[in-house]
């Protein structure tokens, strides 16, 4: 029976290198890049609607006085228009955030040297962090 106990292991052997190897497996797709917010900071984002393509989208929150002056830059963020709609992330220091006085975000294109549009300021009434959605700007005068 000892010849035996070879020849089975042998068999074994030979069955188990026969078994085709495994496809490869797709290597997984990476996940988009997002940037974490600083735990000091917070952020206003969404997305400017079709600021066009070449031109310089400047945005700003600041605090303002009662005859709609600016009185403090609280964050700012320079874009390029691409034609399309465009995203947008604006950081701020809530412990800058001015309490009792208003804050508005605000926001203008230029397209060489010439305001061609606008952000109706919007009102920012909490220093957290807030989405707002889809902004259309509007022609400037």
């Amino acid at each position: 029976m000892r010849p035996v106990l070879p020849l089975l292991l042998a068999a074994l052997l030979a069955a188990c290198a026969s078994e085709e190897p495994a496809p490869p497996q797709p290597a997984p797709t990476p996940a988009p890049k997002v940037q974490a917010t600083p735990a000091h900071l917070r952020e206003l984002s969404g997305v400017l609607q079709l600021p066009p393509s070449g031109s310089e989208v400047e945005m700003a929150l600041l605090s303002v006085d009662s005859r709609d002056r600016p009185q403090r830059l609280l964050g700012s963020l320079v874009l390029s228009g691409n034609g399309g709609p465009l995203p947008f992330r604006l950081l701020f220091n809530p412990e800058a955030f001015p309490r009792g006085e208003r804050v508005e975000l605000r926001a203008r294109a230029t397209l060489s040297g010439r305001l061609i549009l606008k952000l109706q300021p919007r009102l920012i009434l909490q220093p957290d962090s807030q989405a707002l959605g889809t902004l259309h700007m509007v022609p400037a005068p």
